[in-house]
């Protein structure tokens, strides 16, 4: 123990800066001080924080902190997240709009038959979604139904859910309990830093120079520190994920509005929308192709998509970088968050990933001398999370049967430059998706349940011929049916749940 690092230095604050102190904080320091974790943030550079939607594992991250998840929901304004609807990704059928739900549940296993294959040969898909047939989450959104019972405890639900943040409150809210807890906080710039036979000896700030063992890179795109230690470091993924701008928009609710228990994902004509409720605003934006669309054609197309009786408080245009680093450890630093990478939002990974980054990092324990095999672990691994995610964000759109733009007509075609997913997809049009086809997949949140809810949401069925008892599978699908009603008839609304916390 005596060997590991003294002085911990992370550069930037924001949702990356301030999860990775308090992880390590908690992992390194909670029985007695053993490692000196200091953040330097800057005044001059905020963060983003257009907003976060999570997945579910988030709620176990702050459990593990010892957080109290109403005092993180009020301090945030936040509100819970069951799954993301998704809309017009398909073309529409008789002048209707095509929607798909992807919920954070898994399939249940009723009966001897997998349920996906079961809802498949008995074709329900004639008359109900896969979400509708298959999950409790579809049946509490129909209802604005919260995942939370009358007693449930913290971070527990009748079914997994997530949450959405203000992402500025969140930084100040998370920046607070580390600084309580021990983590030094430095408000400076940092301007460069200083590097001696392949590592960083100490960072340049406007007052002085700060130096430490081992230092963790959450400067966002501007990727201050690790851009200095290696070149040629990136590998870009807009091959398969073109759009590379989005522009933000916080908005007032339409009157008589509450806030939904899930995101929207709305197709447009070079991307797709993302709407996210918050207690007293509502997020909206537009993540899209760059080199199709300007900026302003997107900030109008996004306004025509939000509507009138809506008064705009806040516009953001941002410039995103897509892909990742070949090497996210290189010696001393580690780049985590945007710095590391960074993969679209659709699929609301991105707190994810830099929750999965620190847990990382916590078992590659960074010592003064970490051996290089260390290192090039982390690193695979790092990268195998972001390739396997990579996938699957493109699944999203390269399934589509939508032809209006161009921009939809290319997108059938992404599949190509994203691992073996093409062979993958041919596969599924043979045979149902199951567990042991995504063997080597190093997502460790996106299974075959997930592909499931993407694949049958959008209409790719594979060409099936096996028998089924018709019967059997009716009374599967009653019983899940049932069981739903019951606990959507005991379950929150989502406003009731939220007034809660007021108490």
């Amino acid at each position: 123990m005596s060997n590991l690092v003294n002085k911990l230095v992370i550069v930037g604050g924001g949702s990356s800066g301030w999860m990775t102190a308090l992880y390590l904080n908690k992992w390194y320091n909670e029985n007695e001080k053993t490692v000196d974790i200091t953040l330097i943030e800057s005044a001059d550079i905020g963060t983003i924080g257009v907003g976060e939607a999570t997945v579910h594992t988030l709620r176990h991250f702050f459990n593990i902190l010892g957080i109290d998840e109403n005092e993180l929901l009020k301090k945030t304004n936040g509100t819970l997240k069951t799954g993301i609807m998704f809309r017009n990704w398909m073309k529409p059928v008789d002048g209707k709009t095509h929607e798909y739900f992807h919920p954070f549940e898994t399939q249940p296993q009723i009966g001897k038959m997998d349920i996906s294959l079961s809802w498949l040969l008995s074709e329900r898909y004639k008359n109900e979604r896969f979400d509708q047939s298959t999950c409790l989450s579809s049946h509490l959104i129909k209802h604005n139904k919260s995942p939370k019972l009358m007693g449930s405890a913290m971070f527990d639900g009748c079914v997994p859910y997530g949450y959405h943040l203000d992402a500025t409150l969140m930084s100040r809210f998370l920046r607070e309990k580390a600084v309580n807890e021990g983590v030094t906080h430095i408000v400076t710039t940092v301007k460069d830093a200083v590097i001696e036979e392949g590592n960083i000896v100490e960072v340049i700030t406007e007052d002085g120079c700060i130096r430490g063992d081992m230092f963790i890179d959450c400067t966002g795109f501007r990727s201050l520190l690790i851009d200095k230690l290696k070149e040629n470091n990136w590998q870009s993924f807009e091959d398969a994920l073109p759009c590379n701008k989005a522009v933000a928009i916080q908005t007032t609710y339409p009157e008589n509005i509450a806030p939904k228990p899930y995101t929207a994902a709305t197709a447009l004509t070079n991307g797709w929308a993302w709407e996210i409720d918050l207690v007293g605003r509502r997020g909206n934006g537009y993540v899209y192709d760059g080199d199709r669309i300007t900026k302003e054609q997107a900030e109008e197309e996004l306004l025509a998509h939000i509507g009138e009786g809506v008064e705009a408080i806040k516009t953001t245009h941002l410039d995103m970088k897509i892909g990742c680093r070949k090497e996210f450890w290189v010696g001393n630093c580690i780049a985590i968050g945007l710095s590391g990478g960074f993969i679209e939002p659709l699929e609301s990974t991105g707190l994810h990933l830099i929750d999965l980054s620190a847990r990382l990092l916590s078992t590659h324990k960074p010592y003064k001398d970490t051996h290089q095999s260390v290192k090039d672990s982390y690193n695979k691994l790092m990268n195998n999370f972001y390739g396997s995610l990579k996938d699957f964000i493109v699944l999203h759109y390269c399934i589509t049967d939508r032809d209006d733009t161009e921009f939809w007509k290319e997108a059938q075609q992404t599949a190509q430059y994203s691992g073996d997913l093409a062979s993958k997809l041919e596969l599924w049009r043979h045979k149902y998706c199951e567990k042991m086809d995504l063997v080597g997949s190093e997502s460790v949140l996106f299974s075959e349940n997930n592909y499931r809810w993407i694949l049958y949401g959008m209409n790719y069925f594979p060409e099936l011929s096996d028998n089924i008892n018709l019967d059997e599978a009716k009374a599967s699908f009653d019983f899940i049916n049932e069981h739903a009603n019951k606990t959507a008839g005991v379950a929150l609304t989502h406003v009731d749940f939220l007034q809660s916390l007021a108490r």
